[in-house]
C-alpha cells in the first residue's frame, strides 16, 4: 500500500510514519497541500493520504475533486485540535486519527481504507490448480481475467502474478472501477492535460502512465461504463492512451490484469460489456473457486486468522475445537474468504478461553454456524425439490397439471369439497364444475370421506 503523508514531519507525525512503514506501507512525504497535489499529478500516486489536521484539508479535498483524483484522505492531529478534526471530517476526510499515534489504530485505518492484504494461503487441490496456472502464465505479458465470487481473493492472486512476473520490480497499480464515479474514472485511468476541464490547473498523469513498466489491475471491470470501454480497448490493443483534453497519444508499457465477480459473457449478451474488450482481456482466465468448493482451505485459513487476530489484539494463543472445525466446514460462506476472516476475528474476541468453540463463532446477526448450515441445507433441499417438480411438469398441459392438483387436494381432505376449495383458493361452485367435467371424462372422483385408489 502506498501512503502519502502531508505535513511537517516532526515528532508525532514522524512516529506515525514509522508505524505505517512497519505495517508494510510504502510511505512518501509532501510538506504542503500544493506539493502533494503536484506529486499526484506527476504520477507519484498513492492509495491513501494521511494529512496533518493543521493543513488546509478542505483545499486538499477540493483540489482532488476539481482535478478528478480519487484518493481517500485521513486526517490526524493532537486531541486539542477537536474543532479542526470536525472541520476535516466535514470537508470530506474519511477518518480522524488522534496523535500521539497508536500503532493498532493506524494499522486498522490503513487496512480499512486501502483494503491491502498480502495473505495468500491455500491447501485445497482446487485452489492449487489455479495457482499452478498462475505460476505458468506469470512470466508472460498476456492479459489475465481473474473471475470468481466476491471475497475469493481475486486481488490477492493478481498481486501473486505480478510478484512472479518479469515486471515484479516495477509498480503494481490497482484501480477499483466500481468505487470511482463514472465522471472521474476516465481521468483516473488516462490522466488529463492542463485546461481540459474546470479545475484542471496542470497536467495530471493517470494510472496507465503511473503503472509504466509494471502491472495495472482493473478491479471489478464489469462496472465500467460501455463508452469508456471503447477507449480502454484501444489502450490495450495499441498500448497508446489519450489524456483527457490531450491531442497527442502517449505510449504505455504495461501488463493488464482485470477482475470481475460477474459473468462477463452474460454481460456481453445484455449489452453492458463489449465483446471485443472481453476477448482482449480474457487471453488467460483464472477462475477462483468459491470457499465452499475448496474445503481443504477452510481450516488452514481459519487457523491462520485465529493466530493473526489473537496476536493483533494482544490476546493469548487460541485454537479451534473439533466441533468448531466441523461447524466451519459445514457453513456455506457466501462471502468466501473475506467473510471467514471477519467471522474468525469476531470469534477470537468473543471466546473467553484458549479454545474457540462453535458457540463463539457467530455471524453479525447473532446466528451460529450450525443454524446457518441447517438453513443452507434446507434451502438446497427446497431448490432440489422445486427443480424435480419443474422437470416432472415438462411436456404436460396446463389442464393435466390442474386436474392432478385438484384431485390430489381432494384426496388430502378425504373428499371434503369445501375444505379443498379453500386450500385451492377457488369457489366451491368452480370446484364442483371441475369435478363434474373430470367425471364426464371418465376420471373417478372420490366421495366425501374417501380417497382415490392411488398407489
Amino acid at each position: 500500500m502506498r501512503l502519502l503523508i502531508i505535513g511537517a514531519l516532526e515528532g508525532q507525525l514522524s512516529e506515525a510514519t514509522m508505524m505505517a512503514m512497519n505495517g508494510g506501507a510504502k510511505v512518501a512525504h509532501a510538506p504542503s497541500v500544493e506539493i502533494a497535489l503536484a506529486a499526484l499529478r506527476a504520477g507519484r500516486g498513492a492509495d491513501l493520504l494521511l494529512c496533518d489536521v493543521v493543513m488546509d484539508i478542505a483545499a486538499l479535498i477540493a483540489g482532488l475533486e476539481a482535478e478528478r483524483i480519487a484518493i481517500p484522505v485521513v486526517a490526524c492531529g493532537v486531541e486539542a485540535n477537536a474543532a479542526a478534526a470536525v472541520n476535516a471530517i466535514r470537508a470530506g476526510a474519511k477518518e480522524y486519527i488522534p496523535l500521539p499515534p497508536d500503532a493498532e489504530l493506524i494499522a486498522a485505518v490503513i487496512a480499512a481504507v486501502a483494503r491491502d492484504s498480502s495473505d495468500f494461503l491455500f491447501r485445497d487441490p482446487a485452489m492449487e490448480r489455479v495457482v499452478r496456472m498462475a505460476d505458468q502464465v506469470a512470466p508472460s505479458d498476456a492479459s489475465i481475467l481473474i473471475t470468481g465470487e466476491s471475497g475469493t481473493g481475486k486481488e490477492v492472486i493478481a498481486k501473486y502474478v505480478h510478484a512472479r512476473s518479469k515486471r515484479s520490480n516495477k509498480p503494481f497499480i490497482s484501480v477499483n472501477c466500481a468505487a470511482i464515479p463514472e465522471a472521474l474514472l476516465e481521468s483516473e485511468l488516462f490522466g488529463h492535460e492542463k485546461g481540459a476541464f474546470t479545475g484542471a490547473v496542470a497536467r495530471r498523469i493517470g494510472k496507465f502512465e503511473e503503472a509504466s513498466g509494471g502491472t495495472l489491475l482493473l478491479d471489478e471491470i464489469s462496472e465500467m461504463d460501455v463508452r469508456l470501454q471503447a477507449k480502454l480497448l484501444r489502450a490495450i490493443q495499441e498500448r497508446l492512451i489519450d489524456r483527457v483534453g490531450g491531442g497527442k497519444p502517449v505510449p504505455v508499457d504495461i501488463r493488464i490484469l482485470a477482475t470481475s465477480n460477474r459473468n462477463l459473457s452474460e454481460a456481453v449478451r445484455e449489452g453492458t460489456f463489449r465483446e471485443d474488450l472481453l476477448f482482449r482481456l480474457n487471453v488467460i482466465n483464472l477462475k477462483l473457486p468459491a470457499l465452499r468448493d475448496r474445503p481443504g482451505d477452510i481450516l488452514a485459513l481459519s487457523e491462520h486468522f485465529v493466530a493473526k487476530y489473537a496476536k493483533a489484539n494482544g490476546l493469548p494463543s487460541r485454537m479451534l475445537s473439533p466441533d468448531a472445525c466441523e461447524a466451519l466446514l459445514k457453513a456455506p460462506w457466501p462471502g468466501n474468504v473475506r467473510e471467514l476472516e471477519n467471522t474468525l476475528h469476531r470469534a477470537v474476541l468473543l471466546s473467553s478461553g484458549t479454545v474457540i468453540g462453535p458457540d463463539a463463532i457467530v455471524l453479525p446477526d447473532g446466528m451460529g454456524l450450525s443454524e446457518v448450515a441447517a438453513a443452507s441445507s434446507l434451502s438446497a433441499q427446497l431448490a432440489q425439490t422445486a427443480q424435480t417438480m419443474s422437470a416432472a411438469l415438462v411436456g404436460r398441459t396446463v389442464a393435466d397439471v390442474e386436474r392432478d392438483l385438484i384431485l390430489d387436494t381432494l384426496d388430502h381432505t378425504l373428499g371434503n369439497r369445501t375444505h379443498a376449495a379453500n386450500i385451492l383458493g377457488i369457489s366451491i361452485r368452480t370446484l364442483r364444475n371441475k369435478l363434474n367435467q373430470y367425471a364426464d371424462e371418465g376420471t373417478r372422483i372420490p366421495e366425501p370421506g374417501e380417497r382415490r385408489n392411488v398407489a
